[in-house]
């Protein structure tokens, strides 16, 4: 036995094996995220669908991914049981990824209130321009400068309340090709 296992050692056989390819979520050149195939990814496109699914595989600028339907089944004792009632089979390019990350929670929404408070200061702010311009002795400096203000905010909520991270300015998705065609 002590023999035979330096040969097998000098005279092992050699296994090729090939690198699937893959996506770099890069921010400012520096790489973030790496994903590869088998990892479970949750993204929104750019049409606005959000798809929580694993990766079977990315090739050729295409993610392949399977999302599984799972429901919630009450049993006869008052318990629930997790059930796959099926799966979707999508493909998209990587430059159809719009976010990466978390679908916005339910309840309370910092976008929504932010817009609202832009939208409504914006408002009240011509409303007083246009006050002032009309009649000047009901001008209230105070209403106009309280307005401002509200948008403001308003916009600042806008900034700060977004879900995931979304492709764009900072980030972006980089693929690598690991194939070994010949250009």
């Amino acid at each position: 036995m002590k023999i035979i296992l330096p040969f097998l050692l000098l005279f092992s056989v050699s296994c090729f094996s090939q690198s699937a390819d893959f996506i770099v979520l890069k921010k400012r050149n520096k790489t973030v995220q790496t994903i590869y195939a088998g990892n479970n990814i949750a993204l929104t496109t750019e049409s606005g669908a959000f798809i929580n699914a694993n990766i079977n595989g990315i090739k050729n600028d295409t993610l392949f991914l399977q999302e599984f339907i799972i429901r919630y089944l009450p049993t006869t004792i008052g318990t629930y049981i997790v059930d796959t009632a099926g799966s979707y089979h999508y493909k998209f390019h990587y430059n159809q990824i719009k976010a990466l990350g978390s679908k916005p929670k339910k309840g309370f929404n910092i976008n929504a209130t932010g817009a609202s408070l832009l939208g409504g200061g914006a408002l009240l702010t011509l409303a007083s321009g246009v006050v002032f311009l009309a009649d000047r002795k009901n001008f209230s400096p105070r209403l106009l400068i309280a307005s401002a203000a509200l948008g403001t905010i308003g916009y600042f909520l806008t900034r700060t309340g977004h879900s995931g991270i979304v492709i764009g300015k900072k980030y972006r998705l980089v693929y690598m090709d690991m194939s070994n065609k010949k250009r």
